[in-house]
């Protein structure tokens, strides 16, 4: 059987429309990241309204959806697509409060509980080595693994960088030195355990 990229006689592109569930604040949010971006006006791939961009990368991120088919709906390029999602990561990480300042704030803020756990952002299978080095067993499925700190109203606290889905919690919690953090003169600990979803107080200075 040969493998062909080319079309079928009777087959044409159609475009549809589906419904994504945003904020206004949240497509403000990430278009004001791109407008005050210092590259901004200087990057050839800037050529839609930064409010469109946020949309399209927010609906990429949301439905895992193939590069290709979001590009060819928005008239653009493939990789005009990627480098929007990926300028958009980059710029929402540089945000991201470190660990030790996520604890120092939630102690002064009389914060006693810190709640850990490990969670799945499902995805499509990957390809080759990137298939078994992002599959869980625990939750049968592919995806990047994010361990998250939350207090006890479960607001977030802080995310780690993704991982290859098939990491444990606790191989992850030990790779960002959490109880090393925890322990910390601005954040020590009075009891710690491991579980499912992991608990831990501290007491605040």
């Amino acid at each position: 059987m040969t493998k062909t990229k080319e079309r079928a006689e009777d087959t044409c592109q159609l475009v549809y429309q589906c419904r994504l569930s945003l904020s206004t604040s949240t497509v403000s949010h990430l278009a004001g990241l791109l407008r005050r971006h210092p590259e901004g006006d200087t990057v050839p791939w800037r050529i839609l309204p930064p409010g469109k961009i946020a949309v399209i990368v927010l609906a990429v991120l949301r439905h895992d959806q193939d590069l290709a088919d979001i590009a060819g709906g928005s008239n653009v390029s493939e990789s005009t697509v990627r480098r929007w999602r990926d300028e958009l990561i980059t710029l929402l990480a540089a945000q991201a409060p470190r660990l030790d300042r996520a604890l120092k704030k939630g102690a002064s803020q009389g914060g006693e509980v810190v709640l850990i756990d490990g969670t799945l952002i499902p995805t499509q299978r990957r390809t080759r080595q990137d298939d078994r080095r992002n599959h869980s067993r625990k939750h049968r499925h592919h995806g990047p693994h994010f361990l998250v700190l939350t207090d006890v109203k479960r607001r977030l606290t802080w995310i780690s960088a993704a991982r290859p889905g098939r990491t444990h919690d606790i191989t992850a919690a030990r790779h960002d030195h959490i109880l090393a953090h925890l322990r910390a003169p601005a954040s020590a600990p009075s009891q710690t355990s491991a579980s499912a979803a992991w608990t831990t107080t501290y007491s605040t200075p």
